[in-house]
């Protein structure tokens, strides 16, 4: 007799275990104006039919997304009553419309991500033509009249040029009844046509209180103490999928660690440095990795902004030249990292590798002239 094939679904991309997933969050933490202008815009005499909704990574674009897309189609008819009174987008959870995306399965809902490749058992590392491709299928079948089609684009910042270009055709002559949400991490970096024909809401980072809050909603049973909390503020940076990052597995020691060793630099303490990397790396510990690559990130970003508000002003000395140069070090630190830490991912290369390039080129840019 043959054994029942056991059916696995694959994984979702950015998950976190035990974490609910964007669509099927209730509570929206923070970003009260930014879901009021799109209240507002629904049930104006105009909405634009597509939304660019900008900001870091984890402080919430893809649960406003998925609270707008909600609210949308459980609510078709902009001019109702319904809408008229409603002071937020949020739904009941026990409505249909609720239920059935947050189980993946509302049929005037598109979620366009990375796909999982089940032969490499990674997640692809970009946003492939294919899945854009998707929408042609999606807004060519039959909805009622009055239905809303909303498609969201998760994220942008991973599609290629071909499916940034597939999604600009799209956008050129969209569908009747139709909603785009398309999430970004770096708004400015995506395609000037695709900027120009969707209507923009930039996402600001978390404050410390909004991430203690949505801490407490989502994991209560694992907060830590004031001093830990404090910390996990410090370095989640406003991006709360960050301090759920961190508070999992190792995340705030590889930020202390990073700290530790980058206020070193450049005399690094090498065997402290070589058991970050080995944390960082280890076996099946993403969410490691993930800390590492933000906290890095942040901390680069923090001595670019510095170096940018000092400026060179014209006829600048032979010091301010020099601060230059360290900026432009920066800078260069920043692509070099990404890079490495992108064909580590694709190409599944050794990340202890990239850590320690990273503190070697960091050791390097502090050797220079202040």
């Amino acid at each position: 007799m043959a054994r029942a094939t056991e059916v696995i679904e694959a994984p979702e991309v950015d998950s976190l275990p035990g974490i609910p997933l964007p669509r099927e969050r209730a509570v929206l933490v923070g970003h009260k104006d930014t879901e009021q202008e799109l209240l507002d815009a629904y049930r104006s005499e105009r909405l634009h039919h597509a939304w660019i909704l900008g900001g870091p990574k984890g402080i919430g674009k893809a649960t406003l997304a998925y609270r707008f897309a909600r609210f949308a189609i459980a609510n078709p008819d902009r001019f109702g009553a319904a809408v008229a009174v409603a002071r937020d987008l949020s739904v009941p959870e026990n409505h249909p419309v609720f239920r059935q995306i947050a189980q993946g399965a509302n049929p005037n809902l598109l979620h366009l991500r990375r796909p999982w490749d089940e032969k490499g058992k990674r997640f692809k590392t970009e946003l492939p033509v294919d899945e854009i491709r998707k929408t042609v299928s999606f807004f060519g079948t039959t909805a009622s009249a009055s239905a809303w089609r909303i498609c969201i684009v998760d994220a942008a910042d991973d599609m290629n040029i071909s499916s940034a270009n597939a999604l600009l055709k799209i956008l050129e002559e969209p569908p009747a009844r139709c909603l785009f949400l398309v999430l970004s991490h770096a708004p400015g970096r995506l395609l000037p046509t695709i900027r120009s024909r969707c209507r923009r809401l930039d996402m600001s980072p978390l404050s410390g209180d909004q991430i203690a809050e949505g801490l407490k909603g989502l994991c209560p049973e694992d907060l830590p103490g004031s001093a830990e909390m404090a910390d996990l503020i410090r370095f989640a940076d406003g991006s709360l999928r960050s301090a759920l990052t961190l508070l999992s597995g190792d995340g705030l020691a590889i930020n202390r660690g990073f700290v530790q060793l980058a206020e070193q630099a450049p005399n690094v303490d090498l065997a402290a440095l070589h058991g970050l990397a080995d944390l960082v790396s280890a076996r099946g510990q993403t969410d490691n990795w993930e800390s590492f690559l933000h906290i890095a990130r942040q901390w680069l970003h923090q001595r670019m902004r510095a170096g940018a508000q000092t400026g060179t002003p014209q006829g600048a000395g032979e010091g301010d030249r020099q601060g230059l140069g360290r900026l432009v070090s920066w800078a260069d630190m920043w692509e070099k990292m990404n890079r490495a830490a992108a064909d580590a991912d694709a190409l599944n290369l050794d990340r202890k590798q990239v850590v320690l390039d990273v503190f070697r080129t960091l050791s390097q840019v502090m050797r220079m002239p202040r």
